[in-house]
């Protein structure tokens, strides 16, 4: 582990102290955390991104996926 220094507001701290205390945690691992979750958020909105320019590059086109239409179909036994 590295420790490392970040300036936050006030509000901020005392709202992340009262969360920290109802979960049961300290900063440092709730920090861990909520890091950890937004670069996750950030690493899914960037193959987001590259996959809707994917799409503008090359639209589908109509037909393109209908060979697939008849496995959609759930039926019961």
């Amino acid at each position: 582990m590295k420790t490392v220094q970040m300036t936050l507001d006030e509000a901020l701290v005392d709202a992340v102290d009262r969360a920290v205390k109802k979960l049961g945690t300290s900063r440092s691992a709730f920090t861990r955390r909520a890091l950890r979750e937004a670069l996750e958020k950030a690493h899914v909105q960037s193959l987001e991104k590259k996959h809707r320019a994917g799409y503008e590059r090359r639209p589908v086109r109509r037909g393109e996926f209908s060979i697939w239409e008849g496995e959609q179909v759930w039926t019961e036994p």
